[in-house]
């Protein structure tokens, strides 16, 4: 008998569990708080951002695979993360990311599913919906090819948008006490703009509390010096 394959794209309200929960806090202290400092000294700052009347999208930059964990740490509240598909096709990994309440996203186009399981995440107002605008990782300090899915949820959700800049592990450091990660919480996006506002304030916000090269600047700059 053929056994069949688990869903991992729609999450229901009833999805969120307490044991979900419980293991997402087991995750940030024994990564952020536990492992990580042997190796990093850990700096949040911002915290003050963080709406505490109201639900919010959690938007970190992407550059490494601890950026889950330290994105649930800077806001000490649950998330749970859109993760693109193919990470699901392990079986061990998708077993992992199940019990940490992330969700698989076809990140080639925005489906119903992801909109029904971001509208199921706000309904249980515990948990927040995160989502990394730039896709997978990236390690190069530069701020450029954002992908407009977290925009068009945050205006369909009429939600606000929480960017958090994280650097200091573009590249992993393993000799002890040798690496520095920030964290910074920047104030909310208003999901109240045109989607190109939307991402465009991201991506300014992002650069500014990382220091990455924002790609448009960039141009701007070149076409400037050019004239």
């Amino acid at each position: 008998m053929e056994t069949k394959k688990k869903n991992y794209t729609k999450r229901e309200v009833s999805d969120f569990t307490e044991n979900k929960y419980r293991f997402q806090l087991f995750g940030r202290w024994l990564v952020p708080n536990t492992l990580m400092p042997i190796f990093y000294k850990m700096e949040y700052i911002g915290r003050e951002n963080i709406p505490k009347d109201r639900n919010f999208i959690v938007a970190p930059n992407h550059i490494s695979y601890f950026d889950p964990f330290i994105a649930g740490e800077a806001v000490r509240q649950p998330i749970a993360f859109m993760g693109k598909k193919e990470l699901f096709e392990n079986p061990i990994l998708a077993f992992l990311l199940d019990g940490l309440a992330c969700f698989a996203v076809n990140r080639e186009k925005l489906e119903v599913s992801t909109i029904k399981t971001a509208l199921n995440i706000f309904k249980t107002e515990r948990w927040r919906l995160g989502i990394f605008p730039q896709g997978g990782i990236r390690r190069t300090k530069r701020i450029e090819n954002i992908n407009k899915g977290f925009a068009v949820i945050a205006k369909q959700m009429k939600t606000d948008i929480l960017p958090i800049g994280i650097t200091g592990c573009e590249e992993y450091n393993w000799f002890p006490f040798k690496g520095k990660i920030k964290v910074a919480i920047g104030e909310v996006i208003s999901y109240n703009q045109e989607i190109e506002e939307i991402i465009d304030e991201w991506s300014y916000k992002i650069s500014n509390l990382t220091n990455y090269t924002l790609v448009k600047d960039e141009q701007n700059n070149k076409e400037k010096a050019a004239t």
